[in-house]
């Protein structure tokens, strides 16, 4: 899939963070969790498994003495015990969750940016979110880019099956062959970049703190 063929589909890409995290982002880049812990120079083997691949109920808030506060997004919407009944490829969940935080999620459409800003899990929360361009960023991380048809941060509900072939690499395939592969029905629902993007505020449209009650303007920003 070229970065043309993507933004035909979805031209804006949409980051949900915490509230406060535009000036660290602005300053150091959007970065996967392990990345975060690589900047702070969190390398204690027990710190970095206990936040690679564990589940994080709540934010949690990393300092360092001269880089500042970098608070790390939770994963209240996995079950562990969900994902060792739905992983494929013989993974684990702490497999899974290192998938994870090697990565950089963006919601594909506003309208599921939406459905997750309005989720009983979020409510009363403040959240930043980003609008990015879509074929900016595409046309330079192309090499580094994957999609995903299913919430992969998520076991509520009827959770989706999971595993090596659920993040595909944006290049290999056109979007209609991707489909074929997967069954003719799924649509991209994540666009997925891995490790970091240091320049993130290239390719920023504009972003907005919510009020952590419905935000119908999330999407007319």
């Amino acid at each position: 899939m070229t970065p043309e063929e993507l933004c035909r589909l979805h031209p804006e890409l949409f980051h949900v963070s915490a509230p406060d995290a535009w000036p660290m982002m602005k300053k150091y880049g959007l970065l996967s969790t392990a990345n975060i812990l690589d900047l702070l120079g969190i390398d204690q083997k027990e710190e970095r498994e206990r936040l690679l691949k564990q589940r994080r109920p709540f934010p949690v808030p990393l300092c360092h003495p001269t880089k500042g506060t970098i608070i790390i997004n939770d994963n209240k919407p996995l079950s562990e015990k969900a994902l060792s009944q739905i992983l494929d490829d013989n993974l684990t969940p702490e497999d899974w969750l290192m998938m994870l935080n090697s990565r950089i999620f963006f919601w594909s459409n506003g309208q599921a940016t939406q459905r997750l800003l309005q989720a009983r899990i979020n409510r009363g929360r403040k959240r930043l979110v980003l609008v990015v361009d879509t074929q900016k960023l595409a046309r330079d991380y192309l090499n580094n880019m994957e999609i995903s048809p299913i919430n992969s941060g998520s076991t509520i509900r009827k959770a989706a099956r999971r595993g090596l072939q659920t993040f595909t690499p944006l290049g290999d395939l056109p979007y209609r062959e991707w489909q074929k592969l997967r069954g003719h029905n799924d649509k991209i629902l994540e666009v997925i970049v891995r490790d970091s993007i240091p320049n993130i505020q290239k390719y920023v449209l504009r972003h907005h703190v919510t009020s952590g009650d419905k935000d119908p303007e999330i999407l007319m920003m």
